[in-house]
């Protein structure tokens, strides 16, 4: 797996904000929004440091921190990463990961993580990549996050919210750019 860093953090976002949390930061992602904030991580040239999701486990485990949230990039990309949550999970740690909602949740949900998924807004320049169907995958400890950089972000995340019923499936956020 590509880790491009791993830290000790308070969680800013979801709903383990204020949290103590432990960081898995991967490279690569398959989009490139107007405001990413780790666009050095989705860079070819970003140094990144090889890990097996037992090496990764091991250093989570070490950092005696029951919460561990998995980032990018975007994390579902990486190919051992339902290998990484299983064992995360099996260790009882709480994991949580953020993902852009241009990855098929479905496909990881058996696992049991928390989601944290942006819904790309207009503003992002990524709209088209979000994956309706991720929508019916959320669950009540998931979260949608909308990133609003004007009002007509927030008039679309006004209807996603009341298309999907989100307030009633899972927690939902609005952060600005």
């Amino acid at each position: 797996m590509k880790v491009v860093e791993k830290f000790t953090s308070i969680n800013g976002e979801g709903t383990r904000a204020g949290e103590l949390a432990v960081f898995v930061r991967f490279k690569g992602c398959n989009l490139r929004c107007s405001y990413c904030d780790t666009m050095w991580a989705n860079e070819a040239d970003c140094s990144y440091e090889e890990e097996t999701p037992e090496e990764i486990t091991n250093y989570v485990l070490a950092a005696g921190i029951r919460n561990v949230t998995l980032t990018g990039g975007e994390p579902l990309l990486q190919k051992d990463i339902r290998k990484l949550i299983y064992l995360l999970l099996q260790a009882g740690l709480r994991v949580e990961i953020e993902t852009n909602g241009a990855v098929r949740l479905s496909e990881f949900c058996e696992e049991g993580p928390i989601f944290t998924m942006d819904y790309k807004l207009p503003s992002s320049g990524c709209e088209e990549h979000m994956i309706a169907e991720n929508m019916e995958s959320l669950e009540i400890n998931d979260t949608v996050k909308f990133v609003c950089g004007n009002q007509e972000d927030l008039v679309k995340a006004l209807e996603v919210i009341q298309t999907y019923d989100l307030t009633s499936r899972c927690h939902v956020y609005f952060s600005p750019v």
